[in-house]
Protein backbone atom coordinates (compact mmCIF):
# COMPACT_ATOMS: atom_id res chain seq x y z
CA UNK A 1 0.00 0.00 0.00
CA UNK A 2 1.49 3.37 -1.02
CA UNK A 3 1.61 6.45 1.53
CA UNK A 4 0.34 9.05 -0.69
CA UNK A 5 -0.28 11.76 2.26
CA UNK A 6 2.09 13.91 2.89
CA UNK A 7 1.55 13.67 6.43
CA UNK A 8 2.59 9.93 6.46
CA UNK A 9 5.64 10.57 4.22
CA UNK A 10 6.82 13.07 7.25
CA UNK A 11 5.98 9.68 9.70
CA UNK A 12 7.77 7.41 7.75
CA UNK A 13 10.90 9.38 7.01
CA UNK A 14 10.81 10.89 10.88
CA UNK A 15 10.88 6.90 11.97
CA UNK A 16 13.68 5.92 9.24
CA UNK A 17 16.11 8.94 10.94
CA UNK A 18 15.24 7.44 14.11
CA UNK A 19 15.25 3.82 13.57
CA UNK A 20 19.00 4.96 12.04
CA UNK A 21 20.10 7.12 15.26
CA UNK A 22 19.55 4.01 17.55
CA UNK A 23 21.62 1.50 15.36
CA UNK A 24 24.58 4.19 15.14
CA UNK A 25 24.39 5.48 18.60
CA UNK A 26 25.71 1.87 20.58
CA UNK A 27 28.21 1.84 17.75
CA UNK A 28 29.47 5.93 18.55
CA UNK A 29 29.70 5.29 22.17
CA UNK A 30 31.22 1.48 22.63
CA UNK A 31 34.50 1.51 24.09
CA UNK A 32 37.60 0.36 22.31
CA UNK A 33 40.16 -1.27 23.99
CA UNK A 34 43.21 0.67 25.02
CA UNK A 35 46.44 -0.73 25.50
CA UNK A 36 48.96 0.83 27.74
CA UNK A 37 51.21 1.50 25.04
CA UNK A 38 48.97 3.08 22.82
CA UNK A 39 48.12 5.25 25.57
CA UNK A 40 51.68 6.23 25.95
CA UNK A 41 51.92 6.98 22.31
CA UNK A 42 48.35 9.09 22.28
CA UNK A 43 49.87 10.98 25.61
CA UNK A 44 53.28 11.89 24.20
CA UNK A 45 51.46 13.53 21.29
CA UNK A 46 48.57 15.16 22.73
CA UNK A 47 50.46 16.04 26.07
CA UNK A 48 50.76 20.30 26.85
CA UNK A 49 53.60 19.44 28.74
CA UNK A 50 55.38 17.82 26.42
CA UNK A 51 54.60 20.58 23.70
CA UNK A 52 55.66 23.36 25.82
CA UNK A 53 58.94 21.71 26.56
CA UNK A 54 59.32 21.33 22.31
CA UNK A 55 58.78 25.30 22.38
CA UNK A 56 61.59 25.50 25.08
CA UNK A 57 63.97 23.82 22.69
CA UNK A 58 62.81 26.17 19.64
CA UNK A 59 63.58 29.31 21.70
CA UNK A 60 66.69 28.27 23.03
CA UNK A 61 68.12 27.21 19.42
CA UNK A 62 66.94 30.60 18.64
CA UNK A 63 68.89 31.71 21.41
CA UNK A 64 71.84 29.76 20.32
CA UNK A 65 71.35 31.13 16.10
CA UNK A 66 71.12 34.64 17.20
CA UNK A 67 74.54 34.89 19.19
CA UNK A 68 76.14 33.09 16.74
CA UNK A 69 75.04 35.12 13.58
CA UNK A 70 76.32 37.88 14.84
CA UNK A 71 79.16 36.99 13.06
CA UNK A 72 77.50 37.56 9.82
CA UNK A 73 77.30 40.66 8.30
CA UNK A 74 73.93 42.38 8.73
CA UNK A 75 72.64 45.12 6.50
CA UNK A 76 70.53 47.37 6.96
CA UNK A 77 68.38 49.68 4.34
CA UNK A 78 66.32 52.88 5.31
CA UNK A 79 66.40 56.51 4.89
CA UNK A 80 66.70 59.45 6.42
CA UNK A 81 64.84 62.31 4.58
CA UNK A 82 64.67 65.99 5.89
CA UNK A 83 64.88 69.49 5.36
CA UNK A 84 67.92 71.49 6.34
CA UNK A 85 68.72 74.84 7.21
CA UNK A 86 72.05 75.89 7.25
CA UNK A 87 74.56 73.35 7.48
CA UNK A 88 72.64 69.75 7.14
CA UNK A 89 73.00 68.33 10.65
CA UNK A 90 72.89 64.27 11.75
CA UNK A 91 69.60 62.72 12.07
CA UNK A 92 70.43 59.42 14.59
CA UNK A 93 73.92 59.85 13.92
CA UNK A 94 73.62 59.73 9.98
CA UNK A 95 73.82 62.41 7.93
CA UNK A 96 70.24 63.57 6.33
CA UNK A 97 70.18 60.93 2.84
CA UNK A 98 68.00 59.29 0.15
CA UNK A 99 68.98 56.09 0.62
CA UNK A 100 71.41 55.05 3.25
CA UNK A 101 72.95 51.36 4.09
CA UNK A 102 74.30 49.48 6.82
CA UNK A 103 76.38 46.56 7.37
CA UNK A 104 78.35 45.26 10.45
CA UNK A 105 79.11 42.12 12.02
CA UNK A 106 81.59 40.93 14.49
CA UNK A 107 85.13 39.85 13.59
CA UNK A 108 86.85 39.78 16.96
CA UNK A 109 84.68 39.68 20.04
CA UNK A 110 86.22 37.33 23.11
CA UNK A 111 82.86 37.70 24.91
CA UNK A 112 80.34 37.37 22.36
CA UNK A 113 82.62 33.96 21.64
CA UNK A 114 81.76 32.42 25.40
CA UNK A 115 78.51 33.57 25.11
CA UNK A 116 77.93 31.95 22.16
CA UNK A 117 78.77 28.72 24.09
CA UNK A 118 76.59 29.14 26.52
CA UNK A 119 73.75 29.63 24.70
CA UNK A 120 74.48 26.12 22.55
CA UNK A 121 75.20 24.66 26.37
CA UNK A 122 71.34 25.73 26.83
CA UNK A 123 70.31 24.48 24.09
CA UNK A 124 71.72 21.11 24.89
CA UNK A 125 70.22 21.76 28.25
CA UNK A 126 66.69 22.28 26.75
CA UNK A 127 66.42 19.20 24.74
CA UNK A 128 67.70 17.06 28.30
CA UNK A 129 64.80 18.85 29.85
CA UNK A 130 62.73 17.68 27.24
CA UNK A 131 63.52 14.22 27.45
CA UNK A 132 62.79 14.46 31.40
CA UNK A 133 59.23 15.92 30.82
CA UNK A 134 58.84 13.43 28.31
CA UNK A 135 59.43 10.79 31.21
CA UNK A 136 57.36 12.46 33.45
CA UNK A 137 54.13 12.13 31.50
CA UNK A 138 55.12 8.25 30.39
CA UNK A 139 54.75 7.84 34.26
CA UNK A 140 51.88 9.83 34.74
CA UNK A 141 49.79 7.23 31.98
CA UNK A 142 51.42 4.40 33.66
CA UNK A 143 50.41 5.35 36.93
CA UNK A 144 47.19 6.26 35.63
CA UNK A 145 46.75 3.17 34.07
CA UNK A 146 47.83 0.74 36.27
CA UNK A 147 45.88 2.33 39.26
CA UNK A 148 42.96 2.30 36.65
CA UNK A 149 43.08 -1.43 35.58
CA UNK A 150 43.46 -2.29 39.63
CA UNK A 151 40.25 -0.14 40.20
CA UNK A 152 38.31 -1.64 36.85
CA UNK A 153 39.12 -5.43 37.57
CA UNK A 154 38.56 -4.56 41.94
CA UNK A 155 34.66 -2.94 41.50
CA UNK A 156 32.47 -5.75 40.21
CA UNK A 157 33.97 -7.89 43.53
CA UNK A 158 33.02 -4.59 45.42
CA UNK A 159 29.55 -4.22 43.86
CA UNK A 160 28.91 -8.25 44.83
CA UNK A 161 30.00 -7.64 48.81
CA UNK A 162 28.02 -4.21 48.68
CA UNK A 163 24.78 -7.18 47.60
CA UNK A 164 25.99 -9.86 49.75
CA UNK A 165 26.18 -7.08 53.01
CA UNK A 166 22.92 -5.91 52.35
CA UNK A 167 21.34 -9.28 52.31
CA UNK A 168 23.50 -10.26 55.24
CA UNK A 169 21.85 -7.04 57.06
CA UNK A 170 18.28 -7.80 56.16
CA UNK A 171 19.03 -11.32 57.35
CA UNK A 172 20.04 -9.98 60.85
CA UNK A 173 17.61 -7.66 61.06
CA UNK A 174 14.83 -10.55 60.69
CA UNK A 175 16.59 -12.33 63.04
CA UNK A 176 16.70 -9.81 65.68
CA UNK A 177 12.83 -9.23 64.81
CA UNK A 178 12.44 -12.88 65.89
CA UNK A 179 14.86 -12.40 68.93
CA UNK A 180 17.85 -14.86 67.96
CA UNK A 181 20.12 -11.93 67.46
CA UNK A 182 20.98 -8.53 69.19
CA UNK A 183 20.67 -5.25 67.94
CA UNK A 184 24.46 -5.61 68.42
CA UNK A 185 24.33 -7.87 65.66
CA UNK A 186 22.13 -5.72 63.52
CA UNK A 187 23.93 -2.41 63.74
CA UNK A 188 27.22 -4.61 62.84
CA UNK A 189 25.77 -5.61 60.04
CA UNK A 190 24.41 -2.32 58.75
CA UNK A 191 28.05 -1.45 59.95
CA UNK A 192 29.31 -4.13 57.01
CA UNK A 193 26.94 -2.82 54.82
CA UNK A 194 27.88 0.73 54.74
CA UNK A 195 31.58 0.26 54.21
CA UNK A 196 31.01 -2.01 51.35
CA UNK A 197 28.42 0.87 50.17
CA UNK A 198 31.62 3.56 50.88
CA UNK A 199 34.09 1.28 49.01
CA UNK A 200 31.96 0.47 45.64
CA UNK A 201 31.70 4.62 45.77
CA UNK A 202 35.00 5.26 46.25
CA UNK A 203 35.66 2.49 43.37
CA UNK A 204 33.30 4.10 40.98
CA UNK A 205 34.67 7.71 41.70
CA UNK A 206 38.26 6.74 41.50
CA UNK A 207 37.69 5.09 38.09
CA UNK A 208 35.98 8.26 36.79
CA UNK A 209 38.55 10.48 38.29
CA UNK A 210 40.98 8.43 36.25
CA UNK A 211 39.18 7.97 33.05
CA UNK A 212 39.25 11.78 33.24
CA UNK A 213 42.62 12.17 33.83
CA UNK A 214 43.64 9.52 30.93
CA UNK A 215 41.36 11.48 28.58
CA UNK A 216 43.08 14.45 28.98
CA UNK A 217 46.47 13.40 28.90
CA UNK A 218 45.24 11.16 25.57
CA UNK A 219 42.36 12.90 23.85
CA UNK A 220 40.10 9.75 23.76
CA UNK A 221 36.59 10.37 25.65
CA UNK A 222 36.60 8.87 28.86
CA UNK A 223 33.63 6.98 28.28
CA UNK A 224 35.23 5.27 25.33
CA UNK A 225 38.56 4.31 27.45
CA UNK A 226 38.53 1.33 28.25
CA UNK A 227 42.24 -0.49 29.56
CA UNK A 228 43.71 -4.02 28.90
CA UNK A 229 45.35 -5.23 31.57
CA UNK A 230 46.74 -7.71 30.13
CA UNK A 231 48.84 -5.03 27.96
CA UNK A 232 50.69 -4.10 31.86
CA UNK A 233 53.80 -5.43 30.79
CA UNK A 234 55.65 -7.75 34.16
CA UNK A 235 57.98 -5.85 36.36
CA UNK A 236 61.92 -7.01 36.09
CA UNK A 237 63.41 -7.83 39.65
CA UNK A 238 64.82 -5.09 41.55
CA UNK A 239 68.17 -6.95 43.43
CA UNK A 240 68.84 -4.55 46.49
CA UNK A 241 72.27 -5.57 45.86
CA UNK A 242 72.46 -3.88 42.21
CA UNK A 243 73.77 0.01 42.71
CA UNK A 244 70.51 1.17 41.44
CA UNK A 245 71.75 4.77 42.62
CA UNK A 246 74.70 4.87 41.32
CA UNK A 247 73.16 4.33 38.10
CA UNK A 248 70.13 6.47 38.04
CA UNK A 249 72.99 9.65 38.30
CA UNK A 250 74.64 8.51 35.43
CA UNK A 251 71.94 8.15 33.11
CA UNK A 252 68.80 10.79 34.56
CA UNK A 253 68.27 13.79 32.26
CA UNK A 254 67.75 15.96 35.15
CA UNK A 255 70.99 15.80 36.11
CA UNK A 256 72.81 16.47 32.99
CA UNK A 257 70.46 19.68 32.42
CA UNK A 258 71.90 20.61 35.77
CA UNK A 259 75.27 20.08 34.87
CA UNK A 260 74.95 21.12 31.57
CA UNK A 261 72.99 24.55 33.00
CA UNK A 262 76.10 25.09 35.77
CA UNK A 263 78.66 24.84 32.31
CA UNK A 264 76.29 27.48 30.33
CA UNK A 265 76.88 29.61 33.47
CA UNK A 266 80.38 29.16 33.43
CA UNK A 267 80.35 30.39 30.15
CA UNK A 268 78.72 33.28 30.59
CA UNK A 269 80.21 34.22 33.62
CA UNK A 270 83.62 33.99 31.34
CA UNK A 271 82.05 36.09 28.51
CA UNK A 272 80.95 38.73 31.22
CA UNK A 273 84.97 39.07 32.21
CA UNK A 274 85.87 38.89 28.88
CA UNK A 275 83.47 42.10 27.79
CA UNK A 276 86.17 44.04 29.37
CA UNK A 277 88.47 43.09 26.28
CA UNK A 278 89.16 44.58 23.06
CA UNK A 279 86.93 44.02 20.47
CA UNK A 280 87.04 44.31 16.69
CA UNK A 281 83.93 44.89 14.14
CA UNK A 282 83.08 45.42 10.35
CA UNK A 283 81.21 48.25 9.69
CA UNK A 284 80.03 49.48 6.38
CA UNK A 285 77.92 52.61 5.20
CA UNK A 286 76.89 53.63 2.15
CA UNK A 287 74.65 56.82 1.35
CA UNK A 288 72.98 58.53 -1.46
CA UNK A 289 72.61 62.19 -0.77
CA UNK A 290 70.06 64.71 -2.13
CA UNK A 291 71.02 68.31 -3.49
CA UNK A 292 68.17 69.68 -1.68
CA UNK A 293 69.95 69.29 1.56
CA UNK A 294 72.05 72.14 0.24
CA UNK A 295 75.66 69.82 1.40
CA UNK A 296 77.05 71.96 -2.27
CA UNK A 297 76.64 75.32 -0.94
CA UNK A 298 79.61 73.96 2.35
CA UNK A 299 81.93 72.16 0.28
CA UNK A 300 84.55 73.71 -2.14
CA UNK A 301 82.77 73.92 -5.77
CA UNK A 302 83.29 70.36 -7.55
CA UNK A 303 83.99 68.45 -4.49
CA UNK A 304 80.81 67.44 -3.43
CA UNK A 305 79.75 64.19 -4.76
CA UNK A 306 75.81 62.56 -3.68
CA UNK A 307 77.35 58.43 -3.86
CA UNK A 308 79.13 57.90 -0.63
CA UNK A 309 80.51 55.05 1.15
CA UNK A 310 82.73 53.95 4.00
CA UNK A 311 84.40 50.83 4.85
CA UNK A 312 86.14 49.23 7.76
CA UNK A 313 86.63 48.17 11.77
CA UNK A 314 85.60 49.51 14.42
CA UNK A 315 88.11 49.10 17.16
CA UNK A 316 87.11 49.28 21.12
CA UNK A 317 89.05 48.79 24.36
CA UNK A 318 86.04 48.63 27.35
CA UNK A 319 89.02 48.65 30.10
CA UNK A 320 87.55 51.09 32.76
CA UNK A 321 84.09 49.67 32.57
CA UNK A 322 83.27 49.49 36.44
CA UNK A 323 79.81 48.74 35.94
CA UNK A 324 80.77 45.79 33.88
CA UNK A 325 83.31 44.15 35.78
CA UNK A 326 80.09 44.12 38.61
CA UNK A 327 78.06 42.64 36.10
CA UNK A 328 80.96 39.98 35.47
CA UNK A 329 81.31 39.04 39.51
CA UNK A 330 77.65 38.84 39.52
CA UNK A 331 77.82 36.14 37.05
CA UNK A 332 80.75 34.45 38.94
CA UNK A 333 77.95 33.88 41.47
CA UNK A 334 75.29 33.33 39.02
CA UNK A 335 77.77 30.17 38.21
CA UNK A 336 78.52 29.07 41.75
CA UNK A 337 75.14 29.00 42.63
CA UNK A 338 74.31 26.67 39.09
CA UNK A 339 77.17 24.20 40.34
CA UNK A 340 75.74 23.72 44.06
CA UNK A 341 72.04 23.56 42.31
CA UNK A 342 73.47 20.47 40.61
CA UNK A 343 75.09 18.84 43.01
CA UNK A 344 72.10 19.23 44.85
CA UNK A 345 69.79 17.47 42.21
CA UNK A 346 72.58 15.09 41.81
CA UNK A 347 71.88 14.10 45.59
CA UNK A 348 68.28 14.08 45.55
CA UNK A 349 68.38 11.61 42.71
CA UNK A 350 70.50 9.06 44.19
CA UNK A 351 68.64 9.24 47.32
CA UNK A 352 65.32 8.99 45.90
CA UNK A 353 66.50 6.22 43.76
CA UNK A 354 67.92 4.32 46.39
CA UNK A 355 64.36 4.97 48.74
CA UNK A 356 62.53 3.76 45.94
CA UNK A 357 65.03 0.45 45.83
CA UNK A 358 64.09 -0.07 49.23
CA UNK A 359 60.55 0.81 49.23
CA UNK A 360 60.17 -1.65 46.50
CA UNK A 361 61.41 -4.42 48.81
CA UNK A 362 59.13 -3.36 51.34
CA UNK A 363 56.23 -3.29 49.58
CA UNK A 364 56.89 -6.31 47.83
CA UNK A 365 57.06 -7.90 51.30
CA UNK A 366 54.03 -6.13 52.22
CA UNK A 367 52.43 -7.50 49.03
CA UNK A 368 53.28 -11.17 50.83
CA UNK A 369 51.62 -10.53 53.90
CA UNK A 370 48.32 -8.97 52.52
CA UNK A 371 48.09 -11.92 49.72
CA UNK A 372 48.39 -14.40 52.77
CA UNK A 373 45.69 -12.47 55.31
CA UNK A 374 43.66 -12.58 52.69
CA UNK A 375 44.34 -16.03 51.63
CA UNK A 376 43.70 -16.89 55.59
CA UNK A 377 40.41 -14.73 55.93
CA UNK A 378 39.00 -16.44 52.39
CA UNK A 379 39.58 -19.77 54.03
CA UNK A 380 37.73 -18.81 57.03
CA UNK A 381 34.69 -17.53 55.06
CA UNK A 382 34.73 -20.78 53.08
CA UNK A 383 35.25 -22.74 56.68
CA UNK A 384 32.60 -21.27 58.47
CA UNK A 385 30.52 -21.82 55.36
CA UNK A 386 30.61 -25.13 55.63
CA UNK A 387 29.70 -24.78 59.50
CA UNK A 388 26.97 -23.15 58.70
CA UNK A 389 25.79 -25.51 56.49
CA UNK A 390 26.01 -28.22 59.32
CA UNK A 391 24.28 -26.16 61.51
CA UNK A 392 27.48 -25.83 63.77
CA UNK A 393 28.11 -22.15 63.13
CA UNK A 394 25.79 -18.97 63.11
CA UNK A 395 25.06 -16.49 61.22
CA UNK A 396 26.53 -13.24 62.70
CA UNK A 397 29.96 -15.74 62.64
CA UNK A 398 29.64 -15.93 59.02
CA UNK A 399 29.08 -11.94 58.92
CA UNK A 400 31.89 -11.03 60.51
CA UNK A 401 33.87 -13.88 58.36
CA UNK A 402 32.74 -12.41 55.16
CA UNK A 403 33.84 -8.66 56.50
CA UNK A 404 37.43 -9.79 57.34
CA UNK A 405 37.96 -11.32 54.02
CA UNK A 406 36.55 -8.32 52.11
CA UNK A 407 38.70 -5.97 54.14
CA UNK A 408 41.63 -8.28 53.63
CA UNK A 409 41.05 -8.75 49.93
CA UNK A 410 40.59 -4.57 49.42
CA UNK A 411 44.06 -4.46 50.97
CA UNK A 412 45.78 -6.73 48.88
CA UNK A 413 44.89 -4.68 46.39
CA UNK A 414 45.76 -1.69 47.86
CA UNK A 415 49.34 -3.65 48.52
CA UNK A 416 49.77 -4.47 45.03
CA UNK A 417 48.77 -0.82 43.72
CA UNK A 418 51.17 0.80 45.96
CA UNK A 419 54.12 -1.46 44.43
CA UNK A 420 53.20 -1.35 41.12
CA UNK A 421 53.70 2.58 41.74
CA UNK A 422 56.95 2.18 43.14
CA UNK A 423 58.45 -0.07 40.70
CA UNK A 424 56.64 2.27 37.63
CA UNK A 425 58.99 5.36 39.68
CA UNK A 426 61.94 3.20 40.08
CA UNK A 427 62.05 2.60 36.19
CA UNK A 428 61.49 5.81 35.48
CA UNK A 429 64.57 6.77 37.83
CA UNK A 430 66.55 4.30 36.33
CA UNK A 431 65.77 5.02 32.53
CA UNK A 432 64.04 2.11 31.75
CA UNK A 433 60.27 3.18 31.91
CA UNK A 434 60.30 4.11 27.98
CA UNK A 435 61.53 0.63 26.70
CA UNK A 436 59.20 -1.19 29.90
CA UNK A 437 56.05 0.47 27.96
CA UNK A 438 57.69 -0.21 24.71
CA UNK A 439 58.17 3.26 23.07
CA UNK A 440 60.35 4.21 20.52
CA UNK A 441 62.62 7.09 22.60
Amino acid sequence: MKCSSPAARRGLLVLGILFVMGWMLPTVSRAEPLTLQRAVELALSHSTASAAAAADVERAMAAYREAHDQYIPQFVIGSGLGATWGYPLSLEGSAPSIVNLNSQSAIINPALREFMRSAKTEWNVSTLQAKEQRSLVIQDVAHAYAELSKWQSLVDHLRQNQSDSVEMAEKIRQRVQEGVDSTLDQTKARLAAARARLRVAQAEGAIDVLKSHLSQLTGIPAASIQVVADSIPTFPEVRQADDLADRAVRTSAAVQAADGHAIAQGYRARGEHRALWPTVDFAAQYALLATFNNYQNFFRQGSFQRQNATVGVAIRFPFFSWSQRAHAEGADAAAVRAKGDADAVRNQVSEETLRLQRSVEQLEAAEQVADLESQLAQGNLDAVRVRLDAGSATVRELADARAQADERYVALQGAELELERAQISLLRATGDLESWVGVSK
